[in-house]
């Protein structure tokens, strides 16, 4: 029998359920690691467990194929900007170290996901960029980000931001998460999961579809290259979506519930 989850609103609904306390960063958190001790233990965390339990956990639990990965490879030297659809916790923490393999994906993410119990330094090894609640720390979010893609690292995001599990749509998203590669001019690529029945087991398998690079007009202004590139990743987003064939867990919107605001 099929889950069925009730929603108020597409944009703001979130069903992750991770039991994660909410608060902000402390004021002592730093988004890069200064200390050479750090970063080399960093990157052997990376490397020599994150990765290969995250190609084995997708493997397991989703049967996961990745399709286009190619297309990433001109692009490795520069770094790129990946944007994905958010169905999934876990998976979708290790989806992208998959994608960008050998590079390592940096994914901007709730302030949550540091307040895991003794699991911080790990968090923050496996590429995680925590987006704080407070202004201040907000500026130093912010040049973190651009630091990172100036070192031509690769830098995911979920433009939904929020986490509908096994859902086979792309939800409404604005332009707002494009700032950077709008600014930078840095490759654009979509990655989509896509939810495919099983011959033997109730869970559906995953194929995650690659598309790009995607650019905005030279001519247009940074306003206008955030939203091209928001429509551009949309489009594709949208067209891999519909290659879904099963559902696991149906969505329905309450009766009493407002009309989504346009984003």
């Amino acid at each position: 029998m099929e889950r069925v989850l009730y929603y108020s609103s597409e944009t703001s609904d979130d069903f992750a359920a991770n039991g994660i306390e909410h608060k902000d960063l402390p004021p002592s958190y730093r988004f890069a690691f200064k200390n050479p001790i750090a970063r080399a233990a960093a990157f052997f965390l990376y490397y020599l467990f994150g990765i290969p339990f995250g190609f084995l956990f997708q493997k397991i639990v989703f049967h996961e194929k990745i399709v286009g990965r190619k297309k990433l490879k001109p692009y490795r030297k520069t770094g790129y900007f990946l944007y994905g659809n958010h169905t999934r916790t876990a998976g979708d923490a290790y989806c992208p170290g998959a994608v960008a393999f050998p590079k390592k994906a940096y994914i901007i993410a709730n302030a949550d996901c540091m307040n895991i119990p003794g699991m911080r330094f790990m968090v923050k090894a496996f590429g995680a960029i925590p987006i704080p609640l407070s202004v201040g720390k907000m500026k130093e979010f912010v040049r973190a980000v651009e630091t990172f893609e100036q070192e031509g690292r690769v830098i995911t995001i979920y433009p939904e931001a929020h986490i509908w599990p096994y859902y086979t749509k792309i939800r409404p998203f604005s332009s707002v998460s494009f700032r950077y590669p709008a600014e930078s001019g840095k490759p654009v690529f979509t990655f989509t999961t896509v939810y495919k029945k099983r011959k033997f087991g109730k869970r559906p398998k995953t194929v995650v579809y690659v598309d790009g690079p995607f650019f905005p007009k030279e001519s247009s202004t940074v306003s206008e290259k955030k939203q091209e590139l928001r429509d551009l990743c949309f489009e594709a987003m949208t067209a891999r979506a519909a290659l879904s064939d099963c559902e696991y867990v149906r969505y329905e919107k309450k009766p009493d519930a407002p009309e989504n605001p346009e984003v």
